[in-house]
C-alpha cells in the first residue's frame, strides 16, 4: 500500500488521562505492541490514540470520566504525526469547566475533532466488539457509522444532526405541536435521514466489493457477506435519492398519530441493521461459533482498512486490543504479515510478549506497568 499516504505517530503524550499522570512514548516503528498485566493501562493508551480522530473513542466514555482520579478536571492527548515528510503536532482534550473536547493543530485551536481526519484515520477492534453480531442493532449501526466516517468525514456530523432532528420531532409530537412546525422538522429529518442511509449503503456495498477482492489472498479468516437491512431499506429499494427523500417525508407525515402513541418515530434509518453472514457456510454471523465470529470481525476490519486507504488515499492507523490472545500461532503470524503489508501503523495490546514473537524485527514492544512504561524490544534497543 505504498501508493497511499501514511500517518505515523512518532511521539505520544498523555496528561491526566485515565491512570496516567504523565506519559510520553517515542515511537519509531509501524508495528507497535503494548504488553503488561490486566489493569496496567495498555488499553488506556489505545483509547488515547483513538481520540486523535473524530468520534467518542474506543470506549465511548463521558469526557469527564476519563480524567485521572485526583486530577483537576482536565486531560489531554497529543501526538507528533509524520506524513508526507512533514511532522504535525495534533492534540485534543478536556478543559475543566468547558463543554466538549478541544482540538489543537500545531498549537492553534481547530474548529472540531473532524479536522483531525486530515491527519489520521483511526480504526479499532476491541474485546467489547466481540458480541457485535449477537448484540443490539444500535451497536451495529454505530459500528457501521464508524466505518462510514473513516471514508466520509462529514458522516459523523450528518448522523448527529439527524438524531437531533428526530429527538425534536418526537418531543413536538408529545407536546402536540403545530402541523407547520412538524412539517418543517420532518423536512429536516427526511433530508438528513436519506443522506445517512445512502452513505451507509454505499459503505456496505463498497465493503462487500473489497471483501470479494480479498478472497484471492487466502487469508486465514472467513469471508463475510454484508447487507444493510430494515423496513426503511425495503421501502426505498427502487427509488433514487430525491424520491427517497419525498417518500420518507410522506411516511413521517402519515405516521404522526402512530408515532405520537408510541412516543418515538417508528420509520427511518435509525432502525436499520447491519447484517453479516459467514459466506462459506451461508450462515448468519450471530449463529457462528465464538471463534468464527471473532475471525469474521478481524476479516471485516482488514477489508475496511484497505477500503479506507483506497477511498481516502490515507492508510488508517489500527488499534487492536487483545487481538492475538485467542488466535493460534499460525493465524497470529498470518495476521501480523497482513497488517504489515497494509503499510499503516498498528498498535496492539497483549498480556504476554510471546504473543508477538512473529512481529517483524523492526517492531517495537513496550512493557506497560502501573508504575512506568519501557521499551522491551525495538530497532532502537534490546
Amino acid at each position: 500500500m505504498s501508493e497511499f499516504r501514511t500517518a505515523q505517530v512518532t511521539r505520544l503524550t498523555l496528561t491526566d488521562f485515565r491512570n496516567y499522570t504523565a506519559l510520553t512514548l517515542d515511537i519509531s516503528a509501524s508495528m507497535v505492541a503494548f504488553v503488561g498485566a490486566n489493569g496496567a493501562g495498555k488499553t488506556n493508551i489505545l483509547e488515547a490514540i483513538s481520540f486523535l480522530t473524530a468520534g467518542r473513542g474506543i470506549r465511548r466514555a463521558a469526557l469527564a470520566d476519563i480524567v485521572r482520579k485526583g486530577a483537576a478536571g482536565s486531560w489531554s492527548v497529543s501526538a507528533n504525526v509524520l506524513m508526507d515528510g512533514m511532522e504535525t503536532r495534533i492534540g485534543t482534550g478536556l478543559v475543566a469547566g468547558s463543554p466538549g473536547r478541544k482540538t489543537r493543530i500545531d498549537g492553534e485551536d481547530a474548529k472540531g475533532s473532524e479536522s483531525l481526519l486530515d491527519y489520521m484515520r483511526v480504526l479499532w477492534l476491541v474485546p467489547a466488539m466481540d458480541g457485535l453480531f449477537t448484540g443490539s442493532g444500535s451497536e451495529r449501526r454505530r459500528f457501521l457509522d464508524r466505518l462510514t466516517l473513516a471514508i466520509d468525514p462529514t458522516h459523523g456530523r450528518r448522523v448527529a444532526d439527524f438524531e437531533n432532528a428526530l429527538r425534536q420531532r418526537n418531543r413536538l409530537l408529545e407536546q402536540s405541536g403545530s402541523d407547520s412546525y412538524l412539517t418543517a422538522l420532518e423536512n429536516q429529518v427526511s433530508e438528513l435521514g436519506t443522506a445517512v442511509s445512502l452513505a451507509r449503503r454505499e459503505t456496505v456495498g463498497l465493503l462487500g466489493q473489497m471483501i470479494a477482492s480479498q478472497m484471492a489472498q487466502n487469508l486465514p479468516f472467513p469471508h463475510a457477506e454484508v447487507a444493510l437491512e430494515g423496513n426503511f431499506e425495503t421501502e426505498m429499494a427502487d427509488l433514487d435519492a430525491s424520491d427517497q427523500e419525498d417518500r420518507y417525508r410522506q411516511l413521517l407525515k402519515s405516521g404522526r398519530a402512530r408515532d405520537r402513541a408510541a412516543g418515538r418515530t417508528l420509520t427511518g434509518p435509525h432502525l436499520s441493521d447491519l447484517k453479516v453472514w459467514h459466506a462459506a457456510k451461508h450462515m448468519p454471523a450471530a449463529q457462528s461459533s465464538t471463534g468464527e465470529q471473532k475471525a469474521l470481525l478481524i476479516g471485516l476490519i482488514l477489508a475496511h482498512a484497505e477500503l479506507t486507504a483506497k477511498l481516502s488515499g490515507m492508510t488508517p492507523v489500527l488499534l487492536l486490543d487483545e487481538v492475538a490472545a485467542h488466535l493460534d500461532p499460525d493465524r497470529r503470524a498470518a495476521l501480523f504479515a497482513k497488517l504489515n503489508s497494509l503499510g499503516g501503523q498498528v498498535f496492539m495490546t497483549g498480556t504476554d510478549a510471546a504473543l508477538f514473537d512473529a512481529l517483524p524485527d523492526d517492531a517495537q514492544i513496550f512493557e506497560i506497568s502501573a508504575q512506568a512504561a519501557g521499551l522491551l524490544k525495538g530497532p532502537e534497543g534490546s
